[in-house]
């Protein structure tokens, strides 16, 4: 039931999406911008939490997710003192996201052969 919940939260988040680019003429920037700061904003309202509970993986890994962490990253040093703590928060939670995307794309240039 687990794969079930996370397909169809995951399935609904790109809809969404293609929804904004197909009816509401967004390009994939705005779209990604939007999301990501959906992903903040729900993410302080601590709305991302359940919706991350019920769908897991669903929920995480589109661009939303991403917000959401850097958010939780912020929120997890929201105590400490000055500037440098809460950025360098951001990127506790959201690193790994990150790292893995430029080792995939280092990769997936490898594989294929990049116009650019």
């Amino acid at each position: 039931m687990d794969y079930v919940m996370a397909f169809m939260v995951g399935g609904a988040l790109c809809a969404i999406a293609q929804l904004f680019m197909d009816i509401g003429k967004f390009s994939q920037i705005h779209v990604m911008s939007l999301f990501v700061a959906a992903g903040v904003v729900l993410g302080i309202g601590g709305i991302y939490d359940r919706l991350i509970a019920i769908a897991g993986a669903g929920a995480a890994f589109p661009i939303s997710g991403f917000g959401y962490f850097l958010a939780k990253g912020v929120l997890a040093q929201s105590g400490a003192a000055g500037w440098l703590a809460v950025s360098s928060g951001m990127f506790q939670f959201a690193g790994a996201i990150l790292s893995f995307a430029i080792v995939l794309s280092f990769f997936t240039a490898l594989l294929c052969k990049p116009k650019g």
